[in-house]
């Protein structure tokens, strides 16, 4: 049985949607208070977001950006805004569809049941590991990993999105104001706690005997660099 998240603030339309969808045998999950939509997600793993755009605090796009950054489930946006920019912003903020409100129930249980198909049926693609390697250095994005030479230590979720950003943009700088949008989005936070992050993945690096794996570039942000090489 799928199960499916709604993320819907509207409670006639909420009820409605979980009746019909509980209707055809899937398995609902709702959202009860809208500032803990992440912890929700994360306990209830569902296979399918129904995501409104107007909610209370963070809109439906801020969601969905969060939701990407820990799952490629399928998310449907449904909404009573219907302009055009409304509806590039949910797929450039990582939506798989975007149904207008008022919609027709047949036409969202099709797209779900469209959705679930290609995510998790006949038409999914074979699912590989996203691995991102340097000089032998390896991160294992979804197990949160980083290997060397058949040692291996453990990395938290921003330990990995930080060292992410270095293993893409390598040799390349990649600046403070970019590790901060992509590891707090859009979340205030004090500087000091980035420097805290790179102190610990600088940790996590000297674990694999890797010393000044990070490089700071006064002014500018950080870059890996290959030291290991350097010694061979």
């Amino acid at each position: 049985m799928s199960k499916i998240m709604i993320v819907e603030d509207d409670p006639k339309i909420n009820q409605l949607l979980q009746g019909q969808l509980e209707k055809y045998g899937y398995h609902t999950v709702n959202v009860i208070h809208f500032d803990q939509v992440m912890d929700v997600f994360s306990q209830a793993q569902p296979d399918l977001v129904l995501l409104d755009v107007n909610l209370p605090k963070f809109d439906g796009f801020y969601w969905c950006r969060q939701i990407r950054q820990v799952s490629n489930c399928p998310i449907l946006f449904i909404s009573a805004r219907e302009s055009k920019m409304d509806q590039v912003m949910a797929l450039e903020n990582g939506a798989d569809d975007y149904i207008t409100k008022p919609f027709d129930y047949d036409v969202v249980l099709a797209k779900i049941r469209s959705q679930l198909r290609r995510a998790y049926g006949i038409y999914a693609a074979q699912e590989t590991e996203r691995t991102l390697e340097v000089a032998g250095l390896r991160l294992f994005l979804e197990r949160m990993e980083l290997t060397m030479e058949g040692e291996k230590t453990e990395l938290s979720k921003k330990e990995a999105l930080l060292l992410e950003a270095l293993f893409n943009q390598y040799p390349r700088v990649v600046s403070r104001e970019r590790l901060l949008e992509k590891l707090w989005d859009e979340q205030f936070v004090d500087e000091n706690t980035l420097n805290v992050y790179i102190t610990r993945v600088r940790g996590k690096l000297k674990e694999l005997g890797l010393d000044g794996a990070i490089e700071t570039v006064r002014g500018s942000g950080y870059r890996l660099k290959v030291t290991w090489e350097e010694k061979a």
